[in-house]
């Protein structure tokens, strides 16, 4: 009976001492700090800078890191997913560069068990409706594009033109359902303000950045030399400097364009400060910074204490021209 017993204690000691080391990994990783991933399709932009940035900020206050990867196409999505995982990441925000990307997304997300949050442009699931149960911070992309249209019409007014002689580009990227609503929220507003519906000439981009604003403008433009007047709206504002640029090129004067763009960045600071007043008019300037923490905030929340964040938040922007823009960069936190 004695021998029996001291079998099983040092049975149960040897297991134990197997235990330990398995027991210290767990401890270790209950003690390492959360980590997120902030993954972006055009890491390059001074949008999504601002973003990962604010991410970064918030991780370094509260006490947890931020993972900040590039993901400009599908597959690269998907790698930086699995990088995550490998790292022990609990979750990640995402702006995907192909929001129909959403049901690959999620399955890579449940290998790992990882919450996301998408940020800007929202995912759909194979019927084009929004990804169910991924939370959502992004703009009120038709209300924007409202805000944009709007813009326009007053300062055509302010300027005295006439609907009948201007010409409208709208630069386009209707297999980006964002970039869609914003500019159906513009059409809408310029043709509620008297704008001439045949004086709307679309613009298709193959990027949604300067040169694929430049490149998609210069054509249209060429095309209809006998508009001495232009107006001109997009995605975002690198969209319309390029647009401006291709102007420029073809010696239309400054104060013959009126180009309104979307976002409040770098570029638009930049052109804000130039000595003469470009085409670029203005932007409608939404917080980067806040939209990178926000979305950030909200995923920590859920992962940390089971509080998932609304389905779909929507925020608006203010309009920012040469003239205020100091004074809106500083209110936005941009």
């Amino acid at each position: 009976m004695n021998r029996k017993l001291r079998r099983l204690t040092l049975s149960a000691m040897a297991a134990a001492a197997l235990a330990a080391p398995f027991a210290v990994h767990m401890s270790a990783q209950a003690d390492e700090p959360l980590k997120v991933g902030f993954l972006v399709k055009m890491p390059e932009q001074a949008w999504f800078i601002n973003e990962q940035k604010a991410a970064t900020a918030l991780g370094q206050k509260e006490h947890f890191s931020v993972v900040n990867i590039g993901t400009p196409d599908g597959e690269k999505v998907l790698a930086a997913i699995d990088n995550l995982g490998a790292q022990g990441a609990k979750g990640f925000v995402i702006c995907a560069p192909d929001v129909r990307l959403g049901p690959a997304i999620q399955a890579r997300a449940k290998r790992y068990n990882m919450k996301f949050v998408t940020v800007d442009d929202q995912l759909v699931d194979s019927t084009g409706k929004p990804l169910a149960n991924v939370p959502h911070l992004g703009m009120s992309a038709f209300k924007i594009g409202n805000q944009v249209g709007q813009a326009i019409s007053d300062e055509m007014k302010h300027r005295g033109w006439k609907p009948e002689e201007v010409g409208a580009l709208r630069i386009t990227s209707y297999e980006l359902p964002t970039a869609k609503l914003r500019t159906d929220g513009a059409t809408q507003s310029l043709l509620a303000n008297g704008f001439k519906k045949e004086n709307i000439f679309d613009a298709p981009q193959k990027t949604t950045d300067d040169e694929g604003g430049f490149n998609a403008s210069s054509p249209v433009l060429a095309q209809h030399p006998n508009i001495k007047k232009w107006v001109i709206f997009a995605l975002n504002e690198e969209s319309v400097l390029g647009g401006v640029r291709a102007t420029e090129q073809l010696h239309i004067p400054a104060a013959d364009v009126i180009g309104v763009g979307i976002n409040g960045a770098g570029e638009a600071f930049a052109e804000f400060q130039k000595k003469e007043p470009t085409g670029f008019f203005g932007t409608i300037a939404v917080s980067s910074t806040n939209h990178g923490r926000e979305s950030t905030e909200n995923l920590v929340e859920w992962i940390e204490k089971g509080k998932q964040p609304p389905a779909d938040t929507q925020t608006t922007g203010k309009l920012m021209v040469r003239s205020n823009w100091q004074q809106v960069r500083q209110e936005l936190g941009i």
